[in-house]
């Protein structure tokens, strides 16, 4: 019999923003489960439930990074759905919102450079139509058709020159989309040339490579005023908390499950507590490596569980059909540790849905 302890009861909300770090949640979307959200076929969103996840991340007092890989971009979720998400996430908005910008409008497989451009000019207008920051993410038709790091200084230098206010970069790595291997033409160099050149329209960078050691390094080198977010799930409490030399300020989809305990442990940090902060983020830290282990592009599916059983959400159903990109035996591990990392706010919810979602797969 599956039972929760409720621990997760505990955490209140709170202000807006914190005020020794910026943080965003990239938000997840709610699929309508009564429409043809099937592998292939565009995909058609429970826009009620969407928003209100959004609505949850802002009274916990985090911005919202809106219509990232988090939201399935890339793996579900066509950009027609992308847009109307952008535009009504921001109209709605009670707190900070950033918003992605890439090239899924055009078609799998090749482009040109100047297709790639202008469809990412095409998504940069959209973004900034409908006030949120852009954030650039990495493009997968740019990395097939770059034939080194001076295409990327020409697409990115292109897009800052028609960016009407600053954006973040996003450098998403080949464990989260094996497709953009090698992109900035193979290492940090290129796009720290990007950042130098244009400091004045790069607000920070994002980096979701999962390699805390990288992530220091090249925040080390980044200008005066460019912030680093990390976007590592693996290494975020340590990376936030930073050392002599800095800090990371966070953009991260685990936010999208632990946004009640990482709060308080950001409002501990915010006193000058590091003590709680650390012991509240170590303890979300196993769910968090557990919900990205490898293949960690499945992690969208471990999300939309942990929120289904939270009572976030009131289906199982994902865009696309990925709600099979994880295993009954992973999804068991998962809410044990849900649990141990009091994300779980209403227990006898959660066992209830639990033991449903277990007649399914075969168990009792």
């Amino acid at each position: 019999m599956i039972t929760f302890s409720g621990r997760g009861e505990a955490y209140t909300k709170g202000p807006r923003g914190f005020s020794s770090r910026l943080a965003y949640a990239a938000a997840p979307v709610v699929a309508d489960p009564f429409a043809e959200n099937v592998p292939g076929a565009p995909a058609v969103l429970d826009w009620e439930a969407t928003l209100r996840f959004r609505q949850h991340l802002w009274s916990y007092g985090f911005g919202v990074a809106e219509a990232m890989d988090t939201a399935q971009r890339g793996a579900g979720l066509d950009y027609a759905a992308t847009r109307e998400l952008i535009r009504r996430s921001a109209a709605e908005a009670s707190g900070p919102i950033v918003a992605g910008v890439a090239t899924d409008q055009l078609p799998a497989g090749s482009a040109t450079v100047d297709e790639i451009v202008k469809a990412y000019g095409e998504q940069l207008l959209d973004v900034q139509e409908a006030g949120a920051q852009p954030v650039l993410m990495c493009s997968r038709h740019l990395a097939a058709a770059a034939r080194g790091p001076e295409d990327y200084r020409r697409v990115y230098s292109e897009l800052l020159r028609q960016a009407d206010g600053p954006v973040l970069l996003h450098w998403l790595g080949e464990a989260f989309d094996p497709a953009l291997a090698g992109y900035w033409g193979g290492g940090a160099e290129t796009v720290l040339d990007i950042i130098h050149a244009h400091a004045d329209k790069v607000s920070g960078i994002k980096m979701s490579l999962l390699d805390a050691s990288a992530e220091v390094a090249m925040r080390r080198q980044l200008p005066a005023g460019v912030r680093m977010f990390t976007g590592d799930d693996f290494h975020y409490p340590e990376l936030i908390l930073g050392d002599a030399s800095g800090y990371s300020d966070a953009l991260l989809g685990v936010f999208a499950v632990i946004a009640p305990p990482a709060a308080a442990a950001l409002r501990a940090l915010d006193s000058g507590d590091g003590a709680t902060y650390t012991d509240i983020m170590a303890a979300t830290l196993p769910l968090a490596r557990h919900l990205f282990a490898a293949p960690t592009y499945h992690y969208k599916t471990g999300i939309i569980f942990l929120n289904w059983l939270a009572g976030h959400q009131d289906s199982l159903v994902m865009v696309g059909g990925a709600q099979v990109g994880r295993s009954p035996r992973h999804l068991l591990e998962l809410m044990r540790l849900a649990d141990d990392a009091g994300v779980l706010p209403d227990a006898e919810m959660a066992s209830h849905r639990a033991r449903a979602w277990l007649t399914t797969v075969g168990g009792s």
